[in-house]
């Protein structure tokens, strides 16, 4: 018995999909799982002393208006209080991450991934560029007092202080006067969304990382 072109269509479409069956809905609640351990095993890294310093991945470097500032004060005998500049920044992201950590994990909990299925066939940070790109305005205006009251708590403000005035009465130098608070709260966050993609990655790329039933289930699909 043959068959029209639109019946063949028709039986075509009730076909089983190559997703396995799963609906976007659990498709992305796959990818917030793997968002949620990215937090979970990697950001919380980051709280750790030393956990921006010491890792190449995401370390505060100075801005470029301020590498001027550190040279010239190595140039002059005063390179460990440069040092001490450097560290005290990545020490206020390392307080600041701890407190907010609660602020990353509502973000994740709340995003709505219009197409789940697109980004899990995506490439290996897909899920955490969709995070980043829908959530860093919003998660910025909260980090960013956050980030402020790290800078005081751990010294930095003071540090800091000591530098500018220091720099500033070098002879023949421009005034600075940066904002660092804000440089710092923007290069942290650029760390967080650093941290959970890693872990993206190896959930994408290591079979043994999928620890859940819904893991294996969501990224068996995109193998």
């Amino acid at each position: 018995m043959s068959l029209s072109c639109a019946e063949l269509q028709n039986v075509v479409n009730t076909l089983p999909t190559s997703q396995g069956g799963l609906d976007p809905t659990t498709i992305a609640s796959g990818l917030r799982q793997a968002l949620d351990l990215g937090i979970d095993k990697q950001v919380t890294k980051l709280t750790q002393k030393d956990g921006f310093y010491k890792n190449s991945l995401v370390k505060i470097l100075l801005p470029e208006e301020l590498q001027k500032v550190d040279n010239t004060l190595r140039s002059i005998g005063l390179g460990k209080l440069a040092d001490e500049g450097l560290k005290v920044m990545n020490r206020a992201a390392e307080d600041a991450v701890k407190t907010a950590t609660p602020i990353f994990v509502d973000a994740v909990k709340n995003i709505t991934f219009a197409d789940a299925k697109n980004i899990l066939l995506g490439n290996n940070t897909a899920a955490t560029s969709y995070l980043e790109g829908r959530t860093t305005q919003a998660l910025y205006q909260q980090f960013n007092p956050v980030i402020k009251n790290s800078f005081s708590k751990v010294g930095a403000d003071k540090v800091w202080s000591n530098i500018i005035n220091k720099y500033n009465a070098i002879p023949l130098t421009n005034k600075v006067n940066p904002d660092l608070t804000d440089y710092v709260a923007s290069k942290a966050l650029e760390g967080v969304y650093t941290m959970i993609g890693e872990e993206e990655k190896k959930i994408r790329t290591n079979l043994n990382s999928r620890t859940t039933s819904l893991l294996k289930q969501v990224f068996a699909l995109q193998d």
